[in-house]
């Protein structure tokens, strides 16, 4: 296992983590974001283990069942010659007692994978989990770098909105100025005539709203 690895044993001590490719969640991590070539790795061989884990677990518990069943036999066949010897007897008698032998040499062999896969699976599921994390907070830390970024351009547009507002109040409020004054110098049907000529027209209502609201602002 590497330094970095190691780093993180203390820490996740005790820790329960699911095993990873049985747990739905995290596939949906990765409808978020693709998963990186470590973890495919990882994932195949997680699963690769468990596999083995299963048929494992079930060849035991086969053969098991099957070595009951002849020492039952076995009990049975013993009463039958003490009462009623014979060779095809005795012979099934020797044929079981050769299997229950070949059962406790297989379950022998099946002992050290039945001890290591557990671990072999913790420690792959370990590494997945760290590559996995590595991903995910890749993933948010350029996500906040984002946010920030979004966030300051929201601020500065958000004062230069004011700024254009500001603007935009003051220029209304100087072009009903020269529209009062125009009027009071050459009167409303000379104005008229001139607005047709300009293609100007007249403040609008909501225009002369915002003139007012920016008076009362100012208050």
């Amino acid at each position: 296992m590497s330094r970095k690895e190691d780093v993180f044993i203390p820490a996740l001590k005790d820790k329960k983590i699911p095993l990873l490719t049985l747990d739905n969640t995290w596939h949906r991590l990765f409808t978020q974001t693709d998963p990186s070539p470590e973890i495919l790795k990882l994932s195949e061989e997680l699963n690769e283990l468990l596999k083995k884990q299963g048929k494992l677990n079930n060849d035991t518990k086969d053969i098991k069942a099957l070595k009951k069943r002849l020492m039952a036999e076995i009990v049975e066949q013993m009463d039958a010659l003490n009462e009623n010897p014979s060779k095809a007897l005795e012979k099934k008698l020797n044929d079981n007692k050769r299997l229950i032998e070949e059962c406790n040499e297989k379950l022998e062999e099946f002992g050290d994978d039945i001890y290591d896969i557990p671990k072999q699976i913790n420690d792959v599921n370990y590494k997945l989990m760290l590559a996995t994390m590595e991903v995910c907070y890749e993933q948010i830390q350029d996500n906040n770098a984002d946010i920030e970024e979004i966030s300051e351009w929201v601020n500065e547009m958000r004062v230069e909105l004011k700024k254009k507002v500001v603007i935009k109040q003051q220029k209304l409020k100087k072009n009903q100025n020269f529209y009062t004054y125009m009027h009071d110098i050459f009167g409303a049907d000379v104005i008229n005539i001139f607005d047709l000529k300009y293609g100007v027209e007249p403040l609008t209502e909501q225009e002369t709203k915002e003139i007012g609201q920016d008076k009362k602002d100012e208050n």
